[in-house]
């Protein structure tokens, strides 16, 4: 694996491991040596499958983020997340509107450490692998943890992000 631990680590790193440590969680905060803005790029960097990497999504349903964490492996159907989330429109968010949702920029964005609670889903596709990779806060920093435990640390209501096949 291409990563080191960080000290000190930035203000978002920081702010995302203090989250995961007041919710009862050990994970550390890693960087990469290069920037993770994509699944495969983190995936490439920490010797996984990308399906192993929880993209932290923001979309913008009807106004209001939308945290979904997806498998690298999939690109989250939006027509059909807005139905099963009951919302009208389910749109990718722009940078703005990501970092005034996260505090945090687009090719970074963690699952938690937000300075306001986001309605959160996760990829139900997650829960295969024992272990799955999430962004810290910055473009360099991940941390690796379970399905159970993410879920657990976000809140999050698992659902498809695709549509499959009865669907």
């Amino acid at each position: 694996m291409n990563i080191t631990h960080p000290d000190p680590l930035h203000p978002n790193g920081a702010r995302v491991r203090d989250a995961l440590r007041s919710a009862g969680s050990s994970a550390d905060i890693v960087e990469t040596v290069e920037a993770s803005p994509t699944a495969a790029a983190a995936a490439a960097q920490l010797d996984v499958e990308v399906a192993q990497i929880a993209n932290s999504l923001i979309f913008d349903a009807d106004g209001q983020p939308v945290l979904i964490l997806t498998s690298g492996a999939h690109r989250v159907d939006t027509d059909h997340v807005a139905r099963v989330i009951g919302a009208h429109s389910l749109q990718r968010a722009s940078a703005t509107f990501v970092r005034e949702a996260t505090g945090q920029p687009i090719g970074g964005v963690a699952p938690l450490g937000h300075p306001h609670p986001v309605r959160t889903y996760i990829d139900v596709a997650l829960g295969q692998w024992p272990v799955i990779w999430a962004a810290g806060g910055h473009p360099h920093y991940v941390f690796a943890t379970s399905f159970d435990e993410l879920r657990r640390l976000t809140g999050a209501l698992e659902i498809s992000v695709v549509v499959s096949d009865g669907q």
